[in-house]
């Protein structure tokens, strides 16, 4: 159930992100911002750009709400495996995609902060995407390879401050212990191939903490609720910048007010790095068994804010507003999804900080007073 939804939100945008370039490098240099938010030395806001409407009007007109309410986007999509299984330079329609969507952010004066993905969002025990005869395996040199000059590609193009070399890795680290090591020894080479290319980027994974903390029951593999596996994450240091987590906590608690007052506390005494959310949220309805109220909202962003505020270097609440699930559900199917991901997709709907129609659910003020200081 707490599957990300960035992948299904990735591909919807990237199939209707405007513009006709086709070459590597842009044709205009992209929108400059007058100061990087990132040098404030405070948290950084964000969200994932995700349309209450599958259509390009709602596309434009969520960038120009989140600059509202957020400082930067959170711009992820997965490997496009063919167009860089042999070098870093190419030409691909999905290359254009991603730096359209740059574009539409630096327009409304949004930073960026990018994450390379090979998971499947909605399942991420399972590689997304791969060429057929692709071994799904982080040892086949094709993977690696294709992995590596995206995110190269990622680095030389758009400059990030923040790179994320893989999303919720746990979930795969779990399903996959044979494949650990290989992505580990992956992401280290990656590492140093970034850092001697961009010195100061700072790159990290993320890991879902409810399944960290072993309250999903059907991955836990016996291991006792909230016994942290640190382990998992403490295997790709020291060359983890930050400290990134997801939480979804409406999967394990029956509301926001049973989210414990020590739940995230512990990251603050394991680490002296800085922290981070990379997507996270609270239903605002109930969805099938689990519920949801927008005040479980208001008691999730308290939690993370009261508990580790105080080290968050950027914190990604998933979707400003809810989205319309017939109109995602449609795309879907016509585009070949199963019914078992459109379902999950379900339980996200309501996940937003605002309505449908965009009027402001209580949790919203909460978040901009927290961005604000006010």
């Amino acid at each position: 159930m707490k599957r990300s939804l960035i992948l299904i939100l990735a591909l919807l945008l990237a199939a209707l992100a405007c513009g006709t370039q086709s070459s590597a490098t842009p044709s205009t240099p992209f929108p400059t911002l007058t100061s990087s938010i990132f040098d404030s030395n405070r948290t950084t806001y964000g969200f994932f750009p995700t349309p209450p409407e599958v259509s390009m009007e709602s596309m434009m007109k969520i960038y120009q709400d989140i600059s509202n309410h957020a400082d930067f986007v959170l711009i992820q999509q997965n490997v496009p495996w063919n167009d860089f299984a042999n070098s870093v330079d190419g030409q691909s329609q999905k290359r254009t995609d991603t730096m359209n969507q740059f574009t539409l952010a630096r327009q409304n004066h949004l930073d960026a902060i990018f994450v390379v993905d090979g998971l499947n969002g909605l399942n991420r025990s399972q590689f997304s995407g791969l060429p057929f005869g692709w071994e799904a395996s982080f040892a086949n040199p094709k993977v690696r390879a294709a992995y590596t000059n995206y995110a190269l590609w990622v680095v030389k193009m758009f400059h990030p401050r923040y790179l994320g070399l893989a999303s919720e890795i746990n979930t795969y680290m779990d399903t996959h212990p044979d494949d650990t090591q290989n992505f580990i020894s992956l992401y280290n080479e990656i590492y140093k191939a970034v850092k001697a290319e961009a010195p100061d980027t700072k790159i990290f994974v993320t890991f879902q903490w409810e399944e960290l903390n072993n309250l999903i029951s059907q991955v836990a593999n016996g291991r006792p609720r909230f016994q942290v596996n640190w382990e998992q994450v403490e295997a790709f240091e020291p060359n983890m910048d930050v400290w990134v987590i997801s939480s979804y906590p409406f999967v394990a608690f029956k509301s926001g007010a049973d989210i414990p007052a020590d739940y995230y506390a512990p990251l603050l005494s394991r680490t002296l790095k800085p922290l981070a959310i990379a997507e996270g949220g609270f239903t605002s309805k109930p969805v099938g068994p689990i519920t949801g109220t927008p005040e479980d909202q208001v008691a999730y962003l308290n939690a993370i804010h009261n508990q580790i505020g105080s080290r968050l270097a950027f914190w990604v609440y998933l979707l400003l507003e809810d989205f319309n699930l017939d109109s995602y559900s449609n795309y879907m199917k016509a585009n070949g999804v199963n019914s078992t991901d459109i379902n999950t997709l379900g339980m996200f709907a309501s996940v937003g900080l605002g309505n449908l129609d965009g009027t402001p659910k209580p949790a919203l003020d909460l978040w901009d007073s927290f961005r604000t200081g006010k």
